[in-house]
């Protein structure tokens, strides 16, 4: 990546990763943390009403290219993004009571995030929400990032592309704004590929939408081999962009979110005999390839 601005630099840190929106950042202690993963183009303002309505902790993750970011270049391949991401997951101090929610690619990065945190002894996610996304394993088919720009657009309507939980109409002044980053994100997604791992021992949700052309019903479905706890999907009414403010199906996307989080017991600090730390996800290993 590109050095940022001296705009972008002179930003506190935490701002740059997690904008606050006017809520003062998590206390220690205070419970479970929800970090939430962008959808491709996306910025972490769609989640910016969600801790007062999930009655929790929320971090909204805003990635390079967009938002107080716009200056600095954007990811292009899942690895470095995922790792810079985990680094700052853990300087924050994050991983110790936290669960990932991610939409469409958000998804995909909050699983490889929660794999990148395990790898490194960190503890895992007590749960893992997947939203309008194909399990990992179905990624890397598509190529609409070497779409020209006319053709980028007409996909990105295609879809229903909104901007940061606006469901009006996208323009064409706005979207030639944000087709640098969506063509980003996009790569991103597109030419990533999964390498076999075990499975994440979180509790894992699914949601999936009716008239999704991105993540169909059995697509989103295929995520229940990624997780050797409990795997819940919900099937609910809307298009990609179901959870964007106006979405048909937004309120129980919230309700169900709220309703699990609230079901979560406290975390508990696992130790070996030595009395280090252990990460949950070290006390399984079952086999799995696909």
């Amino acid at each position: 990546m590109s050095p940022a601005e001296p705009l972008v630099a002179a930003l506190p840190r935490d701002a740059l990763w997690f904008p606050r929106f006017g809520a003062p950042p998590p206390a220690a202690g205070a419970g479970t943390v929800l970090i939430c993963f962008p959808y491709a183009g996306g910025t972490a303002s769609v989640y910016r009403d969600w801790r007062e309505r999930l009655g929790a902790e929320v971090m909204g993750l805003q990635l390079p290219g967009r938002g107080l970011r716009m200056r600095e270049e954007p990811y292009t391949s899942a690895g470095p993004l995922v790792a810079d991401v985990a680094d700052e997951l853990v300087r924050r101090g994050l991983t110790g009571d936290y669960a990932f929610f991610g939409h469409s690619m958000g998804a995909l990065l909050a699983y490889e995030t929660g794999c990148a945190l395990r790898e490194r002894g960190e503890p895992g996610p007590r749960h893992l929400f997947v939203s309008g996304s194909r399990a990992p394993h179905l990624y890397g088919d598509r190529t609409e990032h070497l779409l020209p720009d006319a053709g980028l657009h007409r996909f990105a309507a295609g879809i229903g592309a909104l901007g940061d939980g606006d469901r009006a109409p996208v323009n064409d002044a706005y979207l030639a704004r944000r087709l640098p980053v969506l063509r980003a994100d996009l790569r991103v997604c597109n030419d990533y590929r999964w390498r076999p791992r075990r499975p994440l021992d979180c509790p894992m949700t699914a949601f999936s939408a009716s008239d999704d052309p991105v993540a169909g019903a059995a697509e989103v479905e295929a995520w229940r081999a990624y997780t050797t706890s409990s795997f819940l999907r919900h099937h609910v009414p809307g298009d990609h962009f179901f959870l964007t403010a106006g979405g048909p199906s937004r309120e129980r996307l919230l309700r169900e979110l709220r309703g699990e989080l609230a079901r979560l017991p406290r975390a508990a600090a696992r130790t070996t005999t030595d009395g280090a730390a252990t990460p949950p996800s070290e006390q399984k290993e079952p086999s799995w390839t696909y």
